[in-house]
């Protein structure tokens, strides 16, 4: 069977910083789409705010992306729910990664909101390659915060804007 139609995934997330975990689901999702729309969190409802504007983010995340030469992927932020993102997107598919049974847990409960909302789009989970299972923005910034070399977990240009903005 020959289709013309691109597959689309969106991968969303508030991305506050991007990690080298990040990436890794990003290189691995674009091998298995056609076309990937990183999806950065304008303001997220779960997290009442965050160290890096959206702006930023998305800044962060198309210069990491460009390095790697991921040609497929693009960034883009959204303010919406993420299923009418992924519509506005023509994506069929939402990716994400998975650390640890925690992550699971809340993914469980969006993936069942979201097919509520969308039944015609999947969830796809990818876990997390070993090396990056313990990896999260939130672990990065407390560890920026308290001084620790983070250089090999994010792009070098996220460890030095943390060095300067958190760094004590």
């Amino acid at each position: 069977m020959s289709t013309d139609r691109q597959r689309v995934a969106v991968c969303p997330g508030s991305y506050d910083p991007v990690t080298n975990g990040h990436l890794d689901i990003l290189t691995r999702t674009s091998r298995v789409f056609d076309r990937v729309v990183v999806g950065v969190v304008g303001q997220s409802i779960r997290k009442s705010s965050t160290l890096f504007t959206a702006d930023e983010r998305r800044g962060f995340l198309e210069r990491a992306i460009d390095a790697t030469g991921l040609e497929n992927v693009e960034v883009q932020v959204f303010t919406n729910l993420l299923v009418e993102f992924a519509r506005d997107c023509g994506a069929t598919a939402i990716v994400k990664g998975l650390r640890a049974i925690s992550d699971f847990e809340y993914e469980f409960e969006m993936n069942q909101l979201n097919r509520k909302l969308a039944a015609d789009i999947e969830s796809v989970y990818i876990f997390a390659s070993a090396e990056f299972s313990f990896l999260s923005s939130t672990g990065v910034k407390e560890m920026a915060t308290f001084g620790a070399d983070v250089s090999d977990l994010v792009p070098a240009e996220v460890a030095a804007v943390l060095a300067e903005r958190v760094g004590r």
